[in-house]
């Protein structure tokens, strides 16, 4: 799925900027660390983004990113029910342990504020905005061993390892420094807000989920 859709934003970008003469290409790569704020799906960690740069003014672009991430690590508090009346105790509280893996491929607008994508001599300011794919890859694991004859088991999230998809819409803001001979050196902060919510059984939370802030900071290389 990742790889098709990688393709078809790749081929997107590059049919629109074909027909313009003076067409400009730039990649980028950066350390990104990423920071999940909803409530009960809360973690930190940090990973690599690889954007490439279609500038078809010198003031604006079409990009395409692609990113990985480490492991982030959260838990939430759980409770099993009894079946019956009889048995003992009624409830068990417990935790899940859970480990989730983000990769992401977003396509959007770039354009600059102040400054231009080759700029000598002065600071850039640039904005973006897009769209993404994120594809999560979960790890559940009950802190306890739940007799699930004798209890009701939670029914998200499930114990085990499952996949989920969210599409973003992707807004950035960014400053870069012109380091010579076509290099920048940019720092960056996103913000992945999730458009869809199709259900997971994986995931404790759901809706409006995973909320994601990214802050980036890496070189940028410009061939003319």
């Amino acid at each position: 799925m990742i790889k098709r859709f990688i393709i078809l934003v790749f081929l997107l970008a590059v049919s629109y900027t074909s027909g313009i003469a003076q067409t400009m290409f730039s990649i980028a790569t950066d350390l990104s660390l990423l920071k999940s704020i909803k409530k009960d799906q809360r973690f930190f960690t940090a990973g690599q983004n690889i954007v490439g740069h279609f500038n078809y003014t010198k003031k604006d672009a079409v990009f395409i990113s692609v990113a990985y991430y480490s492991t982030g690590k959260f838990k939430n508090n759980l409770s099993a029910k009894a079946k019956l009346s009889t048995t003992v105790p009624q409830v068990i509280s417990f935790d899940n342990l859970a480990e989730m893996k983000i990769k992401q491929v977003s396509l959007g607008m770039k354009h600059y504020f102040k400054g231009t994508i080759d700029a000598e001599g002065q600071w850039n300011l640039y904005g973006t905005a897009g769209f993404g794919l994120l594809i999560g890859i979960i790890q559940n694991t009950y802190s306890t061993n739940i007799d699930s004859g004798k209890y009701f088991l939670p029914s998200n999230p499930i114990p085990g390892k499952g996949n989920f998809k969210r599409l973003t819409m992707d807004l950035g803001l960014g400053a870069e420094l012109p380091l010579g001979a076509g290099m920048f050196f940019y720092g960056e902060g996103r913000v992945w807000l999730p458009s869809s919510s199709y259900p997971s059984s994986y995931l404790f939370v759901n809706e409006k989920a995973p909320f994601i802030i990214t802050t980036n900071f890496g070189i940028r290389i410009l061939f003319d």
